[in-house]
């Protein structure tokens, strides 16, 4: 019934014309906490939901969204940029619904792009066979900026973090180096590998509490996924938990969380579709200090 309901309420959106392209980045203060498995889950729980998702990985091969699935990523839409190759041979697809689009060299030069690239970005991205609803970013930690464009111009940054205290630190001293740095006001906290929700609230609580009273920014909670030994062994097997164990509790928080992200209020930066947000996105990144955010 709650699916029937989420499903109802999309088609009611679409209808009245209130649906426009969501842009979620996902990013994190330190490894090992989980982010790349987790965007790899949303991206099968949404387009479980009826989304078109396409995941843009900063990543590397071997440490990139396409290693959640098993898949390994020949190409990077730096050749799509430079005019080697249509998109389509760039793209991944690992169930209906869902694209992975490996971007590591590409977003490292973004910034450096000619006039030419730039118009070639466009309108490779604006032309995919079908329409995206959510595009999924997940952000690396090593961008040339500090940190990825893409984050600076989505409607959402989920910051990622654990249970353990250096995890927190970390995610912290990003929040606050992105907000002095990029005037960036909000983000979303998303607790991983935590023993129960109570945990998780709590963590939550207290990074908001401190973020509001130094008035860093203003802290959502985007929710928890639970310590749970079939998305270790999920990920292990290179399958999304959702895939592999989808009973499991792990499974279950993806999905409540994908079931959230469409009520997530959407800004009108990017009610002009994927054009206008890579536009945006070209915008800022010839703008952006280089190692601003080193400083």
């Amino acid at each position: 019934m709650a699916d029937f309901r989420v499903d109802q309420a999309a088609g009611l959106r679409r209808l009245l014309g209130g649906s426009g392209l969501q842009v979620i980045t996902f990013v994190a203060g330190c490894e090992g906490v989980g982010r790349s498995v987790a965007v790899a889950n949303l991206g099968v729980a949404l387009a479980r939901l009826g989304k078109e998702v396409l995941i843009i990985d900063e990543h590397p091969p071997g440490d990139d969204i396409a290693a959640a699935f098993g898949m390994q990523a020949a190409h990077d839409l730096l050749n799509v940029v430079q005019r080697e190759m249509n998109l389509q041979r760039v793209l991944l697809r690992p169930m209906n619904g869902l694209s992975i689009l490996p971007a590591e060299r590409a977003a490292k030069k973004l910034g450096r792009l000619s006039l030419h690239q730039q118009q070639t970005l466009v309108d490779a991205l604006s032309a995919t066979e079908r329409p995206i609803d959510v595009i999924l970013v997940d952000a690396s930690m090593a961008h040339p900026n500090g940190f990825s464009p893409f984050g600076l111009v989505s409607q959402e940054t989920v910051v990622v973090l654990s249970g353990n205290s250096a995890s927190i630190t970390e995610a912290y001293a990003l929040i606050k180096k992105v907000s002095h740095a990029f005037s960036r006001r909000h983000f979303r906290i998303l607790v991983n590998k935590v023993r129960s929700q109570g945990d998780a609230r709590s963590i939550y609580e207290n990074i908001a509490q401190v973020a509001t009273q130094r008035g860093i920014a203003v802290l959502d909670y985007a929710g928890a996924v639970p310590l749970d030994e079939s998305l270790r062994l999920a990920t292990q097997l290179c399958r999304p938990v959702l895939m592999q164990a989808p009973d499991s509790p792990a499974a279950q928080a993806f999905r409540d969380l994908a079931a959230d992200i469409q009520y997530w209020q959407q800004s009108q930066s990017t009610q002009g579709g994927v054009e206008h947000f890579v536009q945006q996105l070209l915008h800022l990144s010839q703008r952006i200090t280089p190692n601003a955010l080193r400083a």
